[in-house]
């Protein structure tokens, strides 16, 4: 049996078929920021850390709106407990700073010869931070910028602020997850395209380019990651160097994701092109099984550890693995998505971080098969206080992956 949706049609016709899904996305609004803001300085009080540095990056996007890129020059910002949000920047960008700000605060500049560690120790004290205060840094910030900062201001405790920044962003809200469901919505449309045109000789990079094209055709600026994987090369989680041609009896992997203000998909599909074999189907089977049984396991309270547990038993019960071991999972079943592609929590072993409402992972088991293929069905759900909810429904069978025949 051929598999159903695989190879129907040519790339036009599957562009033509998709459409703008993004007309009713709503941006994070002012108020939300505000609301991030308050959440996390409540939090900051009543643990004792009197300001977190902000690295130009997704947390300084995230409490401020403001979205910059991390390079070589100090571009952030100082939440502190008490008061307003602190800028600290180079003097020739303060222009495209305010154009950028969603959050106003006032902008502390340093010019190319001055150093921003200082202005840094100098912005703590205006703000009446004083001798032996808990700062918390970025947990994303480039080694060399916390260095200087620690020793322009040695007089303080320095400690990692992702116990802020991930106990903020780990508990998505209800806006944060319709953006996500709406990025998850294009992306597995944009999965099913891909499918339909697929045909022998096409290459791995002419399909890449395919699915960039579609997600710019669902509203997507376009892929935000693209990785496309046929036969043998399927069995490397990330990819291989060079480019596949398709043919007949292939597995076909696909994982690929876009942005929607920002917040990120990520969804891959396996399936054969052609007839899958005997030996396929075990494997495929045995994939979305492991990914049923981590589902089933994620439950509020449970340790996130348990749902790895949970898919890598049902492996090691059909004779995969143990553990890490190859033919099996070699890599944890799960990551926390958001306005990073991997972020907390992780859905590994020995994780004890309890499930909670709000929070979202990837589902993602891969099985490899060393030196012949690998299998991989990635969906992700997020906790609600009645259990775990899918944003996308996961594939149906090797036969008919995107259940258009149920």
């Amino acid at each position: 049996m051929t598999t159903i949706g695989v190879g129907i049609q040519s790339q036009q016709q599957a562009l033509d078929a998709l459409t703008n899904m993004t007309e009713n996305v709503q941006a994070i609004s002012y108020d939300e920021y505000l609301q991030r803001i308050e959440h996390a300085q409540t939090y900051m009080k009543q643990h004792n850390i009197a300001a977190i540095y902000l690295n130009a990056g997704t947390n300084l996007t995230y409490f401020t709106g403001m979205k910059w890129y991390a390079s070589e020059r100090m571009v952030g910002a100082i939440l502190p407990a008490e008061g307003g949000v602190q800028f600290i920047a180079p003097t020739f960008e303060v222009g495209t700073l305010l154009d950028y700000q969603v959050v106003k605060g006032p902008i502390h500049t340093w010019q190319e010869h001055e150093s921003p560690y200082k202005l840094f120790a100098t912005v703590l004290v205006e703000l009446g931070i004083t001798d032996k205060s808990v700062i918390g840094i970025d947990e994303s910030t480039a080694f060399f910028i916390f260095d200087g900062i620690r020793q322009a201001a040695p007089q303080h405790t320095w400690v990692n602020a992702d116990q802020v920044t991930a106990y903020c962003r780990m508990h998505k809200s209800v806006h944060e997850l319709s953006l996500i469901q709406c990025a998850m919505d294009m992306t597995l449309a944009v999965h099913q395209a891909t499918a339909s045109m697929l045909h022998e000789g096409i290459t791995t990079t002419e399909v890449e380019a395919f699915i960039n094209a579609a997600h710019k055709k669902v509203g997507a600026t376009g892929n935000y990651f693209c990785i496309v994987l046929f036969g043998e090369a399927s069995s490397f989680p990330h990819g291989v160097k060079e480019p596949q041609t398709l043919k007949q009896g292939d597995v076909v992997l696909v994982d690929t994701g876009c942005k929607v203000e920002g917040y990120l998909s990520d969804i891959t599909r396996t399936y054969v092109f052609g007839t899958p074999s005997q030996r396929q189907r075990t494997m495929w089977q045995h994939e979305k099984n492991a990914q049923v049984a981590a589902f089933n396991a994620a439950q509020i309270g449970k340790p996130c550890g348990a749902v790895d547990d949970a898919a890598r038993n049902y492996l090691t019960s059909v004779g995969l693995g143990p553990d890490y071991n190859v033919p099996g999972c070699p890599h944890r079943t799960g990551h926390g998505i958001g306005l990073d592609i991997h972020e907390w929590p992780y859905l590994v072993r020995n994780n004890p971080q309890p499930l909670q409402a709000g929070m979202c992972f990837s589902n993602e088991p891969m099985l490899v098969i060393p030196d012949e293929f690998g299998i991989r069905l990635e969906d992700h759900f997020y906790m609600t206080e009645a259990g775990p909810r899918w944003f996308t429904q996961p594939s149906y069978s090797i036969d008919d992956p995107f259940g258009l025949n149920t």
